[in-house]
């Protein structure tokens, strides 16, 4: 939700003290983190032998539909043969498999994109911060601005949205209360102009008192 990374080695660390395997779910890492863009795994200098089970979405930076289970050949052929969720779950189209190995491609052949995405996200985080928006600390392109309460994140996201910004407001239960913000998320095909529109609205809501 925040952008935020789980502490992977010290989890390891726990996992080996007590004979457990260590199961990552990687839903927003993937094709985002690692030299690579393997995810937040390859970041943490981790490997298979570390972390058995991965798990990882195609919904977010693949851009696709699905997910994916890693591990060992005795993992899978346990899951196809004793996963009840997975025995009754349809394949996926032929068309959508086919978009998704042409963006695994993508993400193996234009590391550019992983690069700018960091970028934009942090430079627009400093630019917030320079604002004095309460921007959560995040490395990623998701970079939340906590407004506090309920009304004071809808109405900033009506007002940006009302200027073509689609910019969700992020309440409770999904949140804890009195923390609800606004969750800004970039992708390597934001420009730096939509940065500094983004920017520009922000610092005219927080003129205007309608964030702060």
């Amino acid at each position: 939700m925040d952008g935020d990374l789980a502490p992977l080695p010290r989890l390891l660390e726990l996992a080996d003290a007590h004979d457990a395997w260590l199961v990552v779910d990687d839903a927003h890492g993937f094709g985002v983190l690692g030299t690579k863009g393997a995810g937040a795994v390859e970041e943490a200098g981790l490997d298979v032998d570390d972390v058995p089970i991965l798990m990882c979405t195609l919904g977010k930076a693949v851009g696709t539909f699905g997910a994916f289970v890693a591990g060992s050949p005795v993992l899978i052929e346990s899951l196809l043969q004793r996963a009840r969720t997975y025995i009754y779950t349809t394949a996926l189209p032929p068309a959508l498999a086919a978009a998704t190995r042409a963006a695994l491609r993508v993400m193996q052949d234009e590391s550019w994109r992983r690069a700018r995405v960091l970028r934009v996200a942090q430079t627009f985080a400093a630019a917030a911060r320079d604002l004095g928006l309460n921007v959560m600390p995040s490395r990623t392109p998701i970079q939340p601005i906590v407004l506090g309460s309920e009304s004071a994140a809808l109405d900033a996201s009506r007002a940006l949205l009302e200027q073509g910004l689609w910019v969700p407001a992020i309440r409770p239960p999904t949140v804890p209360a009195g923390s609800s913000r606004l969750r800004v998320t970039f992708s390597a095909a934001h420009s730096d102009q939509d940065v500094a529109q983004l920017v520009e609205a922000l610092r005219v809501l927080a003129s205007q008192g309608v964030i702060a």
